[in-house]
């Protein structure tokens, strides 16, 4: 990399792609007048965004910070801050953001910064990041060897903090969350990073056939007698299960589980944490599915509905207490219907939930497109 002159420093965004990259194109917005802003009259930012699956084939901090340095030497950069929403260890512990103050290197992992307020975490992480490489290269000084960030990320969160750094690495410093704080807030983030929303538009297929199962027994009369009958318990444990099932069914049709051939405690850890997450995302999205089945069943059933017939069935008037008992029982059938549907679906659609399936898409994007490099 070359050092920056007349006052202008070139920042590049590297992102993978998908949702890091739609960060950092947000963050190019707003990025160079705000750190100009920071540090000082006199020196301007030209901030660029390059979208690139630099993470393909490893998980590895110490081998990204060498791939962004390989890349950042081709290119008139001053500094480079790569994203990735993977979530990356190091030491057993889930990192943060790595820093090589010596090359100018950033190496931020998005699910560490939790699932809230994501592009606000992100901006304050790259703004003090670049800051601080910028400040000590500009200075020319070595490396000192308490060199922390100065602004207020990591000391508004007790869960992010230093971590240990080995003398053969490139970075020179890193934070990485800890304790059963810094495991939710990556898991959230690996959560926030899948999109669950996205899972319901994916699942059209399923949604006709719950829908369809949820209209035809809205019409039963038999349905009916039995819903009367049931009490709110056995209408949450008919929740659970029918949910329980969705997940589950689309989890193992949609080989959504992963299992890691490595038998190091880091690769069981991301092992972990990715099925964790898979199971929440796919959950969210059921859930969703399933609170909008239980209100189109609702709408359906006041529409439909006749109260004489109703009360001529199961001995018992129509009132408000009897649609909501209906709608809801239906709904739990009705998805129980979406999963057997969830089979029409392909696994491209069903696997858009999954951490560890968009990884390997990235694996095999990288290697279709070598042979045209």
């Amino acid at each position: 990399m070359r050092v920056s002159s007349q006052g202008v420093t070139v920042v590049a965004l590297m992102a993978d792609p998908d949702v890091p990259t739609e960060i950092a194109q947000r963050l190019a917005q707003t990025l160079p007048d705000r750190l100009a802003d920071k540090s000082g009259p006199g020196h301007r930012f030209d901030v660029e965004v390059v979208s690139e699956p630099f993470t393909a084939g490893t998980e590895d901090p110490s081998t990204l910070m060498h791939r962004i340095m390989d890349r950042g030497s081709t290119e008139n950069w001053d500094i480079v801050v790569a994203l990735t929403d993977l979530p990356l260890h190091s030491h057993g512990r889930k990192l943060v953001v790595n820093l090589s103050h010596e090359h100018g290197l950033a190496l931020l992992s998005l699910p560490s910064l939790g699932g809230l307020r994501l592009q606000t975490m992100a901006r304050r992480a790259v703004e003090e990041a670049v800051l601080g490489l910028a400040g000590l290269r500009a200075a020319g000084a070595e490396v000192p060897s308490r060199i922390q960030l100065r602004g207020p990320f990591a000391r508004r969160f007790a869960s992010i903090h230093p971590g240990p750094v080995d003398e053969e690495e490139t970075a020179d410093l890193r934070y990485i969350v800890s304790g059963p704080r810094g495991y939710l807030r990556v898991l959230f983030g690996m959560v926030r990073a899948n999109r669950p929303w996205r899972l319901v538009t994916g699942l059209s297929k399923a949604l006709a056939a719950a829908l369809a199962t949820g209209a035809i027994a809205t019409l039963d009369s038999n349905i009916w007698s039995l819903a009367v009958t049931l009490s709110v318990p056995r209408l949450v444990i008919a929740t659970v299960g029918s949910v329980g099932l969705m997940i589950g069914w689309l989890i193992v049709d949609g080989e959504l589980w992963h299992r890691t051939a490595e038998g190091s405690p880091e690769a069981k850890q991301r092992a972990r944490l990715y099925n964790a997450s898979t199971v929440v995302t796919v959950g969210i999205g059921v859930l969703v599915c399933y609170l909008g089945l239980l209100i189109i069943n609702l709408l359906w059933a006041l529409f439909i509905l006749n109260d004489r017939v109703f009360a001529s069935m199961t001995q018992t008037p129509l009132h408000a207490a009897e649609y909501w008992t209906l709608s809801w029982f239906v709904a739990s059938v009705a998805t129980v219907g979406g999963a057997l549907g969830s089979g029409l679906e392909s696994d491209e659609a069903i696997r858009a939930a999954a951490y560890s399936k968009r990884e390997q898409e990235r694996r095999q994007w990288l290697q279709d497109d070598q042979p045209s490099k």
